[in-house]
């Protein structure tokens, strides 16, 4: 062994690793002072070993790796009397066990190991056997055999186990592989079940059965994890009246209920069945103790049945990848139910609490939940925790009161906001929820219709105040009107429009002031030759047509329109059509269309807001006011002739054929018509 005397010195070693092929109890004197936390003995060979060298080390922790046909009990024999912990690695069926009558006066006293583990194990079954009976009887409270391989013939009585005087506790086999045996399985089970200790474990062993004694033994823990057991476990009778934790993970049971069977007669507090074949039929009864508070059910075939066959007073609960589609409504009460995991399964809600009103941890993720529903947050008033990641979320309004909660329930929700992901609709697909914005108007239907209807009604009273105050009816007819005129006129050449033109003027006045328009107007317009022909409303209306298509029609035939303004002229809605229609005139090309004779004064502030188009005019259009002075008179005559500039001799010829068409026709008509009709 390389150990010298500055090592012997060195006060805070901690760990130390040696090899070498010979060791004598002078290599570890040097360093027999040294309180060591971990001594590791690499042995590629040991050709020489002086018996007593080991005890010489102090160390909690002694680790041997042994090379091939070593004798390996006297390793042990001293290994046991040198630290609490020994663990010793590569044991294989070449040891030497012929010294093994040296153990019968091995004692307590001289033996410090509380726990061994044994690693990387091959070796017959007889010389296994002796291993255990000789560490039976040490200070080993806790053995444990890891990657163990065993097999062959059997030599020693079975039967011959002195299961008398130890303190032994635990003891654990894990990945177990056989050779082939040659005496029942059987004889093996018991072995270990008849040393009545605490904790047992054979896992990873391929075990198809387990034997009990017939009589009581006190197992509080027991872990057959990772092995082929069946129903046929527990077809028979069991007595483990003191077993709090039974681990039967990752084997062949079928039937839940068989199981509960088995539990009733046990203190079971802890029951792990998970990643097995289990199922549970609605007829089927369970009978489970009352202190059963915790189990692990997951990645079985369990469906909605197996709410009916649980603990009542179950507190933690693992449903973890079943097929569990909803919770049921009719089960028992679980009121001491705090943890529940229904991972991996078919539900697309959240779980009512109905039942488990003590629920603080729900799991339901990566089920087929589109819109979780808020139903489940006012049944479960004691949630802390809930997981709803990986669920195919629908991200429409139905999702916009959950997105809601999470920003108020202060991290409740695990894995937020990496985890909760839209499906739904496609445009969304890959958005957190987190992103997704969905305004209360659009999902709030009674918040909708009151919008709307609060829209329509100040549109309604926009429309009453504008249909009373600003006359709106009147315009929307002079726009219907308007735009029917411009279509037919977009069809009309501007020769044509010419040809359809019969009259030299067209006169608009009020019936208040039709006196002034015959004892004035008129003879005034036709006193020089008589050849001016005048478009009225009172005569060259068309009974068989409206009184807008009329205006219409003797406006399009007129060269210019004459308005007479006056307060009654205001006051007249007719009037106001036909002035309307000639400000809007598409039957001309030019602006000059339109005159203006003001017969008495009329402040802007008397003209209704309704009529814009008046004031406008008023304010943009010279007018003719008509003098007051009668000597003026004959000024005023030579403004509008002026004004008129109607070249007679072009436009005679087409009038008199117009007009001579239609006397014709109707003979009682003349050329100029007089008869009295207000403009209302």
């Amino acid at each position: 062994m390389p150990i010298c005397e500055e090592t012997g010195n060195m006060s805070h070693l901690e760990t130390l690793g040696l090899s070498g092929a010979k060791i004598q109890k002078s290599d570890f004197q040097k360093i027999a002072y040294l309180h060591l936390n971990t001594i590791f003995l690499g042995l590629r060979t040991i050709s020489h070993y002086e018996e007593g060298s080991l005890p010489i080390l102090n160390a909690t922790k002694l680790h041997i790796v042994l090379p091939t046909n070593t004798n390996f009990w006297v390793l042990l024999h001293d290994g046991i009397k040198t630290s609490k912990i020994l663990e010793m690695t590569n044991i294989d069926g070449k040891s030497q066990f012929a010294n093994y009558k040296t153990q019968q006066n091995f004692t307590l006293e001289n033996s410090k190991t509380s726990m061994l583990l044994l690693n990387k194990v091959d070796l017959l079954w007889d010389d296994l056997f002796l291993i255990f009976q000789f560490v039976w009887h040490t200070s080993v409270e806790c053995f444990q055999i890891q990657h163990v391989t065993f097999g062959g013939k059997v030599y020693l009585d079975q039967n011959s186990f002195d299961y008398s005087n130890t303190v032994m506790r635990t003891i654990k086999l894990e990945h177990v592989h056989f050779r082939i045996f040659y005496i029942p399985q059987e004889i093996v089970y018991l072995l270990f079940t008849k040393m009545d200790i605490e904790n047992l474990t054979i896992s990873d062993a391929q075990m198809p059965h387990m034997r009990f004694p017939i009589y009581p033994t006190r197992f509080q823990y027991l872990n057959f994890a990772n092995n082929i057991l069946t129903d046929d476990l527990f077809k028979k009778p069991i007595q483990l009246p003191h077993l709090k934790t039974f681990i039967l993970k990752d084997n062949k049971l079928e039937t839940l209920s068989l199981v509960s069977s088995f539990a009733n007669n046990t203190s079971l507090k802890h029951l792990d069945l998970s990643q097995n074949l289990l199922q549970h039929e609605n007829d089927e009864n369970c009978f489970w103790p009352e202190t059963l508070i915790a189990m692990n059910l997951s990645s079985n075939k369990l469906a909605d049945s197996v709410f009916r066959c649980l603990p009542r007073n179950i507190q933690i609960l693992d449903l973890n990848n079943n097929k569990i589609q909803n919770v049921p409504k009719g089960i028992i009460h679980l009121k001491s139910l705090q943890e529940l995991n229904l991972a991996h399964n078919f539900l697309t809600d959240l779980p009512e609490c109905s039942h488990f009103r003590r629920l603080s941890i729900l799991n339901i993720e990566m089920n087929l939940i589109l819109s979780p529903t808020l139903d489940f947050f006012q049944s479960c008033q004691e949630i802390r925790t809930l997981n709803v990641g990986r669920n195919p979320f629908r991200c429409t309004c139905e999702l916009r009161d959950f997105i809601q909660l999470e920003k108020n329930s202060e991290g409740m929700m695990i894995g937020w906001s990496e985890s909760y992901i839209c499906e739904y609709p496609l445009n969304l697909k890959g958005t957190r929820l987190k992103d997704v914005y969905l305004p209360e108007l659009s999902c709030n239907t009674a918040l909708l219709i009151i919008t709307i209807v609060i829209i329509m009604l100040v549109l309604a009273m926009a429309v009453a105040f504008c249909c009373l105050h600003f006359d709106l009816p009147w315009y929307l007819r002079m726009l219907v009107q308007w735009t029917q005129t411009w279509h037919r006129v977009r069809k009309i050449t501007q020769e044509q429009l010419k040809r359809n033109v019969q009259f030299h003027v067209f006169i608009s006045y009020s019936e208040h002031d039709s006196a002034w328009v015959k004892h004035e107007l008129i003879p005034n317009l036709e006193k020089e030759d008589g050849s001016v022909l005048i478009c009225l409303h009172e005569g060259n209306f068309d009974l068989g047509e409206t009184v807008t298509e009329n205006i219409l029609n003797c406006i399009e035939k007129s060269y210019k329109s004459i308005f007479v303004l006056s307060p009654n002229f205001v006051q007249s809605e007719w009037c106001h059509y036909e002035l309307y229609f000639t400000h809007h005139n598409l039957f001309h090309e030019t602006s000059d269309y339109i005159i203006l004779i003001l017969l008495e004064p009329i402040p802007l502030y008397c003209i209704p807001t309704r009529y814009p188009k008046l004031k406008a005019l008023m304010k943009k259009k010279a007018y003719l006011e008509w003098p007051k002075d009668r000597r003026k008179c004959g000024l005023f005559w030579a403004h509008l002739r002026a004004t008129l500039n109607v070249n007679l001799s072009d436009t005679r010829e087409t009038c008199e054929l117009q007009t001579f068409a239609e006397v014709n026709e109707e003979s009682q008509v003349s050329t100029i018509s007089l008869i009295k009709t207000d403009c209302l």
